[in-house]
């Protein structure tokens, strides 16, 4: 009679390749099934389990997973170097509401940086192992090969801001376009009439958005857009002070500057100063984000908010439903776009 008493043949514990050899299959398929990996028929996961129960094997560290073909564990991966992860408030920001989330859950969070072409095929490894359920991906440029890789694994995912307007994977993200174009507005309604804008990097798609806001905004007031009011940032305060100045080179008169993000306006503010220009009394100043760098500048900046707290938890509770179906391929999938609201400061 089969049951947990079943020694291996050496009379200790049943080995893998003992489930491998009863089964009638690899040693890596025997494996594949204990991981959780959807790359198995039924009919092979059903032999695979069959010689786990009646040899009585169980993985020390796996014992919980194999039972429910989970892991309890989802992945945070962060594809930027860590220095950006710790200097911008966004990313705290998301972290916090993806916390709050999950203490209502079983769910443990990994934090993986994926900022290098070494992390990222470590990540990929890892990954292929099946250690976590799903994915949580934020920061995600355009050119990113982790999205492709997640789905070619077939493990659930979710990102923050989708790569383009086909996105295929479930994302979760602000409204970038009417945020932007609520700025703009804003400042053509304080009678600002050489407005430009600091972008954040092209190759991210909420970034793309906010300027198409911006022009947006110009077009509906019956202005023309001029393509040198825009100046290329990074997302960084170091990118912002650069962009202002080459802004200030082209454009002297100008007299506002809608900045992508918080982090570039603070940069941007630098340069203002240095030049001798007062914020707002020769250049209102507008950000987005609303994060605690809008509340402590001086003066205070006007910014976009965007409910970073509540896109982790959004996040949360799509990839939970993308495990509850075990949803890893592409096909699809939801896309869930936040409101932003205008925050106004003395900055503009």
């Amino acid at each position: 009679m089969a049951g947990h008493g079943v020694r291996g043949r050496g009379g200790g514990r049943p080995t893998l390749e003992e489930v491998a050899a009863r089964a009638g299959v690899g040693r890596g398929t025997v494996s594949r099934v204990i991981n959780g990996s959807p790359r198995v028929s039924d009919a092979t996961r059903l032999a695979v389990e069959a010689a786990v129960a009646e040899l009585g094997y169980v993985p020390n560290t796996a014992a919980r997973a194999l039972a429910a073909n989970r892991t309890d564990a989802i992945a945070l991966v962060v594809p930027e170097p860590e220095t950006r992860f710790f200097a911008e408030p966004y990313f705290s920001d998301m972290l916090r509401g993806v916390g709050a989330e999950l203490a209502e859950t079983e769910l443990q969070l990994l934090l993986i940086f994926a900022g290098s072409d070494r992390e990222r095929r470590r990540l990929a490894q890892y990954l292929a192992a099946h250690r976590v359920d799903g994915v949580l991906l934020v920061s995600v440029h355009a050119d990113d090969p982790l999205p492709d890789l997640l789905a070619q694994l077939e493990i659930p995912t979710v990102i923050s801001g989708r790569r383009s307007a086909d996105e295929t994977l479930p994302s979760v993200d602000s409204d970038n376009f009417g945020g932007a174009r609520s700025a703009v507005e804003h400042l053509i309604a304080g009678g600002r009439t050489s407005i430009a804008t600091i972008a954040g990097r092209m190759d991210v798609y909420g970034a793309q958005r906010r300027v198409d806001g911006y022009r947006e905004a110009l077009r509906l007031a019956g202005r023309a857009v001029d393509e040198t009011m825009i100046a290329a940032g990074d997302f960084t305060e170091e990118g912002g002070l650069r962009a202002m100045a080459e802004l200030l080179d082209r454009h002297p008169d100008l007299d506002a500057v809608f900045a992508g993000s918080d982090v570039m306006a603070a940069g941007a503010r630098q340069t203002l100063r240095a030049r001798g220009r007062r914020t707002p009394q020769d250049v209102a100043l507008v950000g987005f984000d609303d994060s605690a760098i809008a509340r402590h500048m001086d003066p205070p900046l006007t910014s976009v908010r965007q409910p970073i707290e509540g896109m982790g938890r959004a996040m949360i509770e799509l990839l939970q439903e993308e495990i509850a179906t075990h949803r890893g391929e592409p096909g699809e999938r939801r896309q869930v776009v936040l409101p932003t609201e205008l925050v106004e400061r003395a900055s503009s």
